[in-house]
């Protein structure tokens, strides 16, 4: 089933914190197999909505993205730093359970932690499959920051300056998350829709909260590394793929924010031929 111009749709699903829920109707039936896209820190399901939802549903997939509780529209935004990975998890359950079905987990940055997180409470079978794309790393984030702070000084001031709640320019948001120049306009606007994240929640990545990795469930898993990538080196999600037992392939001349890059398609096609190649 394909659906030419797919059109995404948003819905509120109730559970502990109402939570926003992109999806497309046209391919909710289709006999592919259900893909939930999990969002990174910063930003909610919306940035799933440009490019990649309305692509894999033109090629047969019930897609569904979800803006974990205190993000997007979804409920809790005045109780952020209260949330951690555990909570975001339970989120990510309520989801899975909705569709019925036993979906392919595509998880960016944050959300690749979100979905281990997710996978070490899961029950076998819950989950078919699992992407990480440019993912905090399953030893957690402070090697890649030690790195950032020794490497690029100005760049890891202006970042923690965000994780502290504050706001980071645009020149700091193009240089940590793409990998080229993008238009002033288009940049803009993904500045104006950044949001803070939870402090909870980064301490957690820091160490605090990490999956516990024998209790993971381990169906078939795809990490993505993306070859200039300042805030998650492609070295560390290669490291974090052997950990968890993944594929790993390197998306090269794109930045972290792989699903708004002007080259976007380059990660979306290599996560396409692994479905494929494993029959989802």
């Amino acid at each position: 089933m394909r659906a030419a111009n797919a059109l995404i749709e948003r819905r509120l699903l109730h559970g502990e914190e109402p939570l926003e829920l992109l999806w497309c109707a046209q391919t909710v039936d289709a006999k592919r197999t259900p893909l939930v896209f999990v969002h990174g820190a910063h930003v909610g399901a919306w940035c799933w909505e440009e490019h990649f939802l309305s692509w894999f549903a033109s090629r047969g997939f019930p897609v569904y993205a979800v803006s974990l509780r205190g993000h997007g529209s979804s409920g809790g935004r005045e109780r952020l730093n209260r949330f951690g990975l555990a909570d975001y998890a339970r989120d990510l359950a309520g989801v899975v359970a909705s569709i019925g079905r036993p979906p392919v987990l595509i998880g960016h940055s944050m959300g690749g932690m979100v979905v281990q997180k997710y996978l070490g409470t899961a029950a076998e079978g819950d989950c078919a499959a699992a992407v990480f794309a440019c993912p905090v790393p399953s030893f957690g984030l402070l090697p890649s920051t030690f790195t950032l702070a020794w490497t690029r000084p100005a760049l890891f001031a202006g970042i923690q300056s965000l994780a502290a709640g504050g706001s980071a320019s645009p020149q700091v948001l193009a240089e940590a998350m793409f990998a080229g120049p993008m238009e002033q306009a288009r940049l803009a606007g993904i500045h104006r829709r950044m949001q803070p994240e939870s402090r909870r929640a980064l301490m957690d990545m820091s160490g605090w909260g990490l999956p516990q990795m024998w209790t993971l469930q381990r169906p078939p898993m795809l990490c993505l590394g993306a070859q200039r990538d300042l805030l998650i080196p492609a070295s560390s999600v290669q490291a974090s793929a052997r950990m968890l037992g993944a594929e790993y392939r390197e998306l090269q001349g794109l930045g972290h924010a792989v699903m708004l890059e002007t080259r976007w398609e380059a990660a979306a096609r290599p996560i396409l031929e692994w479905l494929e190649e494993k029959n989802f």
